[in-house]
This record gives C-alpha cells, structure tokens and sequence, in this order.
C-alpha cells in the first residue's frame, strides 16, 4: 500500500503535472529518443570493435577516447528525459513487465560495462592489438544484445498494460 502511494505522489507532483499535461511530454519522448540513437550509435562503434567485427584497423583506445564522451552526454540526456517521462505514469510503469525488463537489461549492461572495464585494464596491451581476448569480444557483445533488449523493451512499455 505504501508502495503504491509512493508512486501516485510521484505522478501528483508539480513537474510530473506540467510534462505530462503539456508540450513537455512530447518534448521529453523526442529528446529520449534522439539521446538513445546517439548513445546506441556511439556505443555500436565501440562494441563492434570489441566484438572484432568492425573497425579492426583502429586501436580500441582511439574509439573509446572519440565515441565514449558521445556515449555518456547522450546517456546522461536519456536519463533526465526517461526520468521525466516515468514521473507521469510511474504507478503504471512500475507494474509494466516491459519496463520491468527494461530496467533488468540497462541494470545487467551496466554490470558488464564494469566487468569490462576491469577486463580491459587487465588486457592493458591488447587495446592496441587488432584482435582482442575472448572474454573481451564476449562483452562487447553482450552489450549489444542487452541494449538491442532494452530499446525494445523500453519501445513496448507503451503497448503492454
């Protein structure tokens, strides 16, 4: 019960009102939207070259030092959005399975960008070399199946009640 309170005062708040009841809204979704394309496609350069199925020829430390800062602004502007996007229907979202399993993959991406930032401080050597250790390919490509999984999860989140 308490719970559930919890996310109804969320939806009762001042800002949550003006998103959701005004040109906000569509605002937010827009800037959602284009703020994930630029993570993703940021993102895509890099774990390609992970996975060694694109830009081989190019060290993994020049990809991250050109696309990560892309990765993290745009993140960052699909964070804030999301978060004003979920105040106006929170008690609804909270219970949506899809965004259940939205939040499940971003949480289990986030776990495998750590271990592969612990992976690739180990393999210091290896981000000049055109093929990386396995263990290294097996999380670039993880990281694509999880955030393929989380944008289509998050694209069902207003289809599944």
């Amino acid at each position: 019960m308490l719970q559930s309170e919890f996310w109804l005062n969320l939806e009762y708040l001042w800002l949550s009102e003006q998103i959701g009841a005004t040109w906000l809204f569509p605002l937010f979704n827009s800037l959602h939207v284009i703020g994930i394309t630029f993570m993703l496609g940021s993102l895509l350069m890099v774990d390609l070259r992970l996975c060694g199925l694109a830009a081989r020829i190019y060290s993994l430390q020049m990809l991250t030092r050109d696309f990560l800062p892309w990765v993290w602004g745009a993140f960052v502007i699909s964070v804030v959005t999301g978060l004003g996007l979920f105040i106006t229907r929170a008690s609804a979202h909270v219970l949506n399975i899809a965004f259940q399993w939205k939040m499940i993959l971003m949480l289990l991406a986030g776990i495998n960008m750590v271990l592969l930032h612990f992976m690739l401080r180990r393999y210091r050597n290896a981000q000049q070399a055109e093929t990386l250790p396995v263990s290294v390919r097996v999380a670039g490509f993880a990281s694509l199946l999880l955030w393929a999984g989380v944008m289509l999860s998050g694209r069902w989140v207003g289809h599944i009640i």
